[in-house]
């Protein structure tokens, strides 16, 4: 059995599994419309009917009950009591009207019953003759008895639908929670997973979830739309893509920027006509180095600081920015919107880097701070006691083993073997920090260049954090051009956070598989880049 790159694919039930978009469109037309002629009758409110393309696919589609309920009606202008979930179906709250849609839905389903898209359960099958876990996500509270009225109640090895989202508390979509929970029940992460949705909302929950791919598939000629809101590849039917193509995604690389080497290494160049394949790219990743270049948008550059800003050093202390690339990165802070986001601790890269007036985001994102505001993770904080004790023990076990340094921080504490002779001390250090691991799990294990770090095992990570200060600060992804520049193995979360709205450049001596869209090879490189880009008239 050959082995691949991904390790699971995360499909949306409704217009990627199921033919079920028609009959909830008939039920949502069925509730709108004698909800809104009830308004008019009694409040003399112009009735003006609920329609697909205009209400059904910007307002609901894709999320779940109640929020499409609440998201339909605001567009209306109209807002009325959001209710409880027991409040029965046509009770004037947004769950009243929700449950009544539902009972229209399965009386429909039971009597027209519905489909399956054949091409998704033959690829389904595939996938699951080479080992490759597969799930189910979606927000229908419907879904298993959808699954099972279809003859495909065992299909799927996990099922996160809209009652286990109840049950967890998960946010719905375009948050990736469903999608993130169907991965960690499968034993996979994001990064190794696919998530294929037909809706703009799910596209944008498997970009914000970090996937390693995010497929849409266009049953209702919108590719563009799922283009437009973070789908990497869209196809009309999954007929159009193969296993071959999908493992060949994985391991792209990123693009070279111009840069001091004369001679580069090609990156990833997708050209689904080059492979027969019929698909749509994303045209994020067709872009060119020169593109970014001349972008006219004002620039907000979230940068990594080991590796990016200074080189990669023994020890962890020696990481002192030289004078040239801080005077450098203080001009650029000066024309554009800089954060550092680093995993040591807050206060260390502060003290580091010395930059006055930008953001700096600690401990993978834990910790932020910049002018006017500040965060940190409240169960961040719940981890301090746990990572003190895991130090503790650490300390005593790993101590003695010449050239390990422990790292302590506040949330995390980080096992660095730069300098440890590997073949006699890794096997023990590796056994022993996943043991850790294992017996604490309020933390998790996060693994880097010659480092382990256990951090408390929350989703967050440095695109989160990314995704928390754009929020902050007000700034749009379409009117800024956002660039996140980092070398490590944790860098992988901000550039997948990046992915199509924004721009990931890795650093790296030697050109890597990566979800960045570019490459330099040095420090140094960075800041040529960032002299050109301060060089660009305002």
């Amino acid at each position: 059995m050959a082995a691949y790159s991904f390790r699971s694919v995360i499909f949306d039930l409704d217009g990627v599994v199921t033919r079920t978009a028609s009959v909830h469109g008939k039920a949502w037309k069925t509730v709108f419309d004698d909800y809104m002629k009830m308004r008019e009758k009694r409040d003399a409110e112009p009735f003006r009917e609920f329609t697909h393309e205009s209400d059904y696919l910007p307002y609901v589609d894709g999320k779940p009950r109640y929020q499409g309920v609440k998201s339909f009606l605001e567009s209306r202008n109209i807002h009325i009591p959001f209710g409880d979930a027991s409040d029965p179906a046509g009770k004037e709250t947004v769950c009243g009207v929700g449950n009544k849609k539902n009972d229209h839905f399965r009386e429909i389903l039971k009597r027209d019953g519905a489909e399956v898209f054949s091409s998704t359960i033959d690829l389904i099958k595939q996938l699951k003759e080479v080992g490759v876990k597969v799930g189910v996500a979606s927000s229908s509270k419907n879904c298993k008895i959808i699954l099972e009225s279809v003859g495909h109640g065992n299909l799927f090895e996990t099922r996160i639908d809209g009652v286990v989202s109840a049950e967890l508390g998960l946010h719905g979509k375009p948050e990736g929670d469903i999608f993130v929970v169907a991965a960690e029940k499968l034993g996979t992460e994001p990064r190794e997973s696919i998530v294929v949705e037909d809706a703009t909302s799910g596209v944008q929950a498997g970009r914000n979830g970090g996937f390693g791919l995010v497929l849409g598939v266009a049953r209702e000629n919108n590719e563009s739309d799922l283009l437009e809101h973070g789908a990497d590849v869209v196809v009309r039917d999954i007929s159009e893509i193969n296993i071959e193509w999908i493992e060949k995604w994985f391991r792209r690389k990123p693009k070279p920027l111009p840069g001091e080497q004369a001679d580069r290494e090609t990156g990833f160049e997708p050209d689904p006509e080059k492979d027969g394949l019929k698909f749509k790219i994303n045209p994020a990743y067709l872009r060119s180095g020169k593109d970014l270049i001349s972008d006219k948008r004002k620039f907000v550059f979230f940068l990594d600081y080991d590796g990016t800003l200074t080189p990669i050093v023994s020890r962890p202390d020696l990481a002192v920015i030289s004078k040239e690339m801080k005077s450098t990165v203080e001009k650029l802070s000066g024309k554009h919107m800089v954060a550092i986001v680093s995993g040591r601790m807050r206060e260390d890269v502060e003290g580091l880097a010395e930059i006055k007036d930008i953001f700096y985001a600690g401990s993978h994102g834990f910790d932020i701070l910049g002018p006017g505001f500040s965060m940190i993770h409240p169960k961040a904080k719940e981890a301090i006691s746990v990572v003190a004790e895991v130090i503790e023990k650490l300390s005593k076990k790993l101590s003695n083993i010449e050239g390990l340094i422990i790292e302590k921080k506040k949330f995390s504490v980080a096992v660095h073997y730069r300098l440890v002779d590997e073949a006699k001390h890794l096997p023990q250090i590796k056994a022993f920090v996943e043991n850790i691991a294992k017996e604490y799990g309020s933390l998790c294990l996060m693994k880097g260049k010659k480092v382990f770090e256990l951090l408390p095992n929350i989703s967050w990570d440095k695109g989160q954090a990314i995704r928390w200060i754009m929020k902050a600060l007000k700034l749009s992804w379409k009117e800024s051009s956002c660039v996140y520049i980092g070398d490590d193995v944790t860098d992988e979360y901000a550039f997948r956070s990046m992915r199509t709205r924004g721009t990931g450049i890795l650093v790296s001596k030697d050109l890597r598989p990566s979800a960045a869209d570019f490459w330099l090879s040095s420090p140094d490189e960075v800041r040529s880049l960032f002299e050109k880009i301060i060089a660009l008239p305002s």
